[in-house]
């Protein structure tokens, strides 16, 4: 049995389900989302819940469960509350701009990178703070993740970019380590 599968979704006002066979469609207030489910699960909306049960006993399936049920909830928060992540940019110099579809980072290369932005992700930017915001998740984390890789945070000063929860583990340096 999986524990995560077995709890039924809340359906939030304004939201809509559609469940089609193997594909959800869902509907809300800041945008529209589609997504196959695995096979072997029966989903029903009804009464403003979701639930998934299992059609076959197969040993992977309790994971399966859990993840089905897991990117139907992510779905429904994505449409009605919408996904962000916040990163920022430290070093001097370090800086970003939004440019129509595309993000402008200057990261103390001798050359501006140009990030395009996938479709249904938005980017806003205050100062050396970075928001990447949009209804799906996944998509989301990925685009911060690929955006902080193009300079990783360095422990000798900092510099780089990272997310707003991330702490660097500070390293002292080569004079700190020859005066002890």
């Amino acid at each position: 049995m999986s524990k995560i599968g077995k709890k039924p979704i809340a359906i939030p006002s304004g939201v809509e389900v559609k469940i089609n066979g193997l594909r959800a469609s869902v509907k809300g207030p800041k945008g529209q989302t589609e997504k196959k489910i695995p096979a072997g699960f029966t989903v029903t909306a009804a009464g403003g819940v979701v639930t998934i049960v299992p059609t076959e006993k197969v040993s992977h399936n309790p994971v399966l469960w859990g993840l089905a049920r897991a990117t139907l909830n992510n779905m429904i928060t994505g449409v009605s509350e919408g996904f962000k992540e916040v990163l920022e940019l430290n070093g001097v110099g370090y800086k970003a701009a939004v440019k129509g579809s595309a993000l402008e980072l200057n990261l103390g290369f001798s050359h501006p990178i140009n990030f395009p932005l996938p479709e249904g992700i938005v980017a806003t930017v205050e100062k050396n703070i970075l928001t990447i915001s949009g209804i799906d998740r996944e998509l989301v984390g990925q685009t911060a993740a690929q955006i902080r890789m193009l300079k990783k945070p360095e422990p000798y000063k900092g510099h780089g970019i990272k997310y707003s929860d991330e702490i660097i583990r500070r390293k002292a340096g080569k004079k700190a380590a020859t005066a002890a």
